[in-house]
């Protein structure tokens, strides 16, 4: 599954967390006058490349929008299609990820997917499970405000029970309720397509994220776009809500 590229020079900042809004597959095959479904699996090849740069890196987790919960609003073909595709890569894949160290977590709603799916999930998981170096995180079915009331549920339960008063429900509680409990947050977004909204991706997890846009369609995304968009990333001073001097002193005491 890694190839051998040549190699970008090690950036001075890395992002721990990427994730990325892979848009531009249909559009992709519509230049080309073929079905949407080859633009998906085009974009296979672009998710191999992405996953190529972030191992070579250092990046730590990586995060790909692959089925909104708004999709199943879309043909029904082009939705069972790309059932299959994601049902044939989970087979397929799956080795090639635990051979290489990486960990599947898939994050979203399953209950809507097809029960031999939702098995193919549990196994893919349960075979990476014991890799740390590298997540590979893939959010199916998956959306942000689902996400929030999700978690505000499982709270909301706790309080009903008698286990957490209201009051003592913080940003922190809600956090660690969300599908993405102990991952760390994204520190860089990337959408792809030209495309600039988020779309509900990671609603809450996205508060404090870079956030960068590519004009290219996902499928065309490949090594150097995404070494590109590390590099910008690199080049940027984060805040946090303070000002450039008090994080530029605290990089001189820290140094």
């Amino acid at each position: 599954m890694l190839k051998k590229k040549p190699k970008m020079a090690p950036l001075a900042v890395i992002p721990r967390h990427v994730a990325i809004i892979m848009d531009g597959n249909n559009r992709w095959a519509k230049k080309r006058l073929l079905p949407g479904v080859a633009g998906h699996k085009a974009g296979v090849d672009a998710v191999r490349a992405v996953i190529e740069v972030c191992a070579e890196q250092g990046v730590q987790v990586l995060t790909l929008f692959a089925f909104s919960s708004e999709n199943w609003q879309r043909p029904a073909d082009e939705v069972s299609a790309l059932m299959e595709l994601f049902l044939t890569a989970l087979r397929k894949e799956t080795f090639k990820l635990d051979e290489n160290a990486i960990r599947l977590r898939i994050i979203g709603d399953r209950s809507r997917f097809h029960p031999e799916l939702q098995a193919a999930m549990a196994e893919a998981e349960a075979q990476t499970a014991h890799h740390q170096r590298f997540t590979l995180q893939i959010a199916a079915n998956y959306g942000g405000q689902w996400d929030i009331v999700q978690a505000a549920q499982k709270l909301a339960g706790q309080v009903e029970r008698g286990e957490l008063r209201s009051e003592q429900i913080s940003a922190e509680l809600l956090e660690a309720q969300l599908s993405t409990a102990g991952i760390p947050l994204p520190d860089l977004c990337i959408r792809t397509s030209g495309e600039h909204r988020i779309s509900n991706f990671l609603l809450w997890q996205l508060a404090y994220s870079e956030l960068y846009f590519s004009d290219l369609y996902w499928p065309d995304f490949r090594h150097d776009a995404m070494r590109d968009a590390l590099a910008d990333f690199a080049s940027r001073q984060r805040r946090f809500g303070k000002t450039s001097e008090q994080i530029e002193a605290e990089q001189r005491t820290s140094c």
